[in-house]
């Protein structure tokens, strides 16, 4: 059968692109196309080749690893080849995998974004550290080893056991979410591109060559030219130290039996070698689909990035009888997740105003998928945050969204910029009311409307605010309704809100049925009997509600706990709130300006004279039996919605938490529950189950403790 030119020309094309992003991801750790284009690409030639073998050439990248060794390091062979991973993205596919490997006990691992290395141990002394580099052939990156904390030098043996006389190790090279955004940070500081993700991160970390940043601080002739590099030096030895690894294979092992998988992870682990605490054996298809879901639905909760989970056969038998391809393991298959990170075009920058007159910037991009969802909008803070990332306007983009955190750009891809990119100009005028922007203090990087009273953007927004379920939980009280209520003049501020009677609502067009006599629709109906229900809400809601610079539901409670009467929080001076336990001097001050203006004194009467609650009753505050406790809750309860979990705590005098550590009194752990019940377990602080929880909030931590047994 003939080839089709076509079809040859696009082979070419396919080869030439994929080799080309393979070069500046492996050994210029500078991708300029995100994972998932790659992973397309690579698809569709493996999709030709399969339809036309005789295209297969042993050059092909579909025959080959990847990632050859770079120029400034040596070469190192490995003692045994280092596989690459054939990838499936659902279900079907992998289910087509499941029958041609047949039915196994199956170890599932999550894949973690990172640089795969491949540690030498020689009787348990580490003899040398090399990248994965082609497969066969990495890059010897031993000098750099006495700067990473992450890798031991020295094994040691259970007592009975005996340490391999040669050992290879391989895993994963590795930043924490929290150190690559610092690294960013770093990197964008000095004026260079900001890393695209975790693992082009820590593979430009690793690969630094830290004896010739030493030389060159050394032999600098000038003071200048000293600094730079002593600060470079500085700057590279602090980033390799906060390097992690988890291990998840074993090569050579002379002298050492191992029977499976599983039971090579829990030597790695006897010897002191860094290993996941979320690796699963499984005895069925559906049990590694649950756990692919789980991790799925739990990604963003997870201390490190991940892109996939890896599936192998546990049983080394079974893996020797299953073999390999040319570049992977049959006996292995990595799920890969939907794209927390892509490529897309930064068509504009505009700015929005918030609640509290805060203008930000808001990138609007070109339509793209990212971890489930369509993104068209992202956040980049303040206009110093949009120069610190260096992006301009047209520029082609990665954009970064994990879990349910709002899309955030990390920085543009300068190789791919033709000249018709144009820098983004913060406005000076607020686009809503016109009025000139300017920082409240003068240091400050934010600008802000000082329209407070009658810009339509802040009455909007604190409008959305007080009606969120964090604050007064008032349902049909969203944006639609909020703009509603002030276009059309129903109300002119949230003074008039609680005041609010059908005949008022029957002037809005948004709350009557459409071609009757202006009769009210269902959301009208909603919202009047939302607004009472909120009226007799706690004080802390209330003052939350507000709008306040600097107070949220947490320093709401703290307050209305301090001061359960709404005319004694009116009345206190800066430095009396000052003293409030939680408080302090800042919030002290946003508090007593806010009340100092006439116009909040208003809203607060007018809310009063409506029928809102504005104390709280002695008995309504209960106990204080968890006060100075700290307790956090991860997870679902099924007789506490968030919010309640946290008002329950702290209304008995606790503080919730949204982070474990080893001050941490006691962690609720629900179904579905992270990251911080393993730091729970790891750190030894008290774990209760609902039921437990429901134990400490009744009848206090030492009744917890006993329940716990």
């Amino acid at each position: 059968m003939s080839i089709p030119a076509k079809i040859r020309v696009r082979r070419d094309e396919l080869v030439s692109a994929i080799e080309d992003a393979r070069d500046l991801y492996y050994q210029k750790d500078n991708p300029t196309i995100s994972d998932i284009e790659y992973d397309t690409l690579f698809k569709e030639l493996q999709g030709i080749e399969a339809d036309y073998p005789e295209l297969v050439t042993a050059d092909s990248p579909t025959q080959s690893v990847g990632g050859e060794v770079a120029e400034n390091f040596s070469e190192f062979t490995h003692p045994s080849r280092m596989w690459s991973l054939d990838n499936v993205f659902d279900f079907d596919e992998l289910d087509t995998w499941f029958a041609r490997v047949g039915n196994h006990n199956f170890l599932c691992e999550l894949k973690i974004d990172g640089l795969a290395i491949n540690a030498v141990y020689r009787n348990g002394q580490l003899e040398t550290v090399a990248t994965r580099g082609s497969g066969s052939v990495g890059e010897n990156v031993m000098s750099n080893v006495e700067y990473m904390t992450c890798i031991p030098q020295k094994l040691k043996a259970p007592k009975g056991t005996k340490m391999p006389e040669l050992l290879e190790v391989r895993g994963e090279v590795y930043f924490s979410l929290a150190e690559f955004d610092q690294i960013n940070l770093e990197v964008t500081a000095t004026g260079r591109t900001a890393f695209a993700n975790p693992r082009n991160a820590a593979a430009g970390t690793l690969r630094q060559r830290i004896d010739k940043r030493i030389e060159a601080a050394a032999e600098a002739k000038s003071e200048t030219s000293r600094t730079k590099a002593t600060e470079e030096l500085e700057r590279a030895k602090s980033a390799m130290s906060r390097l992690g690894l988890i291990v998840h294979g074993i090569g050579v092992h002379d002298g050492l039996e191992i029977t499976a998988q599983s039971h090579a992870y829990e030597l790695l682990k006897a010897w002191g070698l860094p290993t996941s605490e979320r690796v699963k054996v499984v005895k069925s298809a559906q049990e590694v689909k649950d756990y692919i879901d789980y991790f799925g639905e739990h990604r963003s909760d997870i201390e490190h990035d991940i892109d996939g989970v890896v599936i192998k056969v546990d049983s080394l038998g079974e893996q020797r009888e299953l073999g390999f391809t040319a570049r992977a393991p049959r006996w292995a298959i990595a799920y890969k997740y939907p794209p927390t990170v892509v490529r897309t075009r930064l068509i504009d920058i505009g700015v929005q105003v918030g609640r509290t007159g805060r203008v930000t910037p808001r990138a609007q991009v070109e339509p793209v998928l990212v971890a489930g969802s369509t993104v068209s909008f992202a956040t980049l803070h303040n206009g110093f945050e949009v120069a610190r990332k260096g992006v301009l306007l047209g520029d082609m983009i990665f954009l970064r969204k994990a879990g349910d955190v709002i899309p955030e750009i990390l920085g543009p891809v300068v190789e791919l910029r033709d000249g018709s990119e144009r820098p983004f100009v913060m406005p000076t005028k607020c686009p809503e009311c016109g009025s000139t922007l300017a920082p409240e203090k003068e240091d400050d990087k934010d600008v802000r409307c000082p329209n407070t009273r009658s810009c339509p953007a802040q009455l909007r927004g604190r409008l959305e605010h007080l009606g969120s379920r964090a604050v007064l939980d008032i349902e049909g009280l969203g944006e639609k309704a909020a703009r509603a209520l002030l276009e059309d003049n129903v109300i002119e501020d949230e003074g008039d809100l609680f005041s609010l009677t059908a005949q008022d609502l029957r002037t809005s067009d948004f709350f009557v049925i459409k071609g009757e006599e202006r009769k009210i629709a269902k959301n009208a109906e909603l919202l009047l009997e939302q607004l009472q229900l909120a009226k007799s809400k706690p004080l802390w809601r209330i003052i939350s509600a507000l709008s306040i610079r600097h107070i949220g539901p947490p320093t709401a409670q703290a307050i209305a706990r301090a001061l359960p009467d709404m005319t004694s929080l009116r009345n206190s001076s800066a430095d009396e709130l000052a003293q409030i336990e939680g408080i302090g001097q800042t919030i002290g001050n946003s508090v007593a300006e806010w009340f100092g203006e006439k116009w909040h004194s208003d809203i607060v009467d007018k809310w009063a004279s409506a029928g809102v609650r504005m104390h709280d009753d002695v008995v309504e505050s209960g106990p204080q039996i968890l006060a100075g406790l700290t307790v956090v809750v991860t997870g679902t309860l099924e007789g506490f919605s968030r919010e309640g979990a946290a008002e329950a705590i702290t209304s008995r005098g606790g503080k919730s938490a949204s982070s474990v550590s080893k001050n941490t009194d006691f962690v609720v752990v629900g179904p579905g529950a992270g990251s911080k019940a393993a730091k729970a377990e790891e750190l030894g602080r008290p774990i209760l189950d609902e039921a437990g929880f429901v134990v400490l909030i009744n009848d206090g931590p030492e009744a917890a403790r006993q329940y716990l047994g």
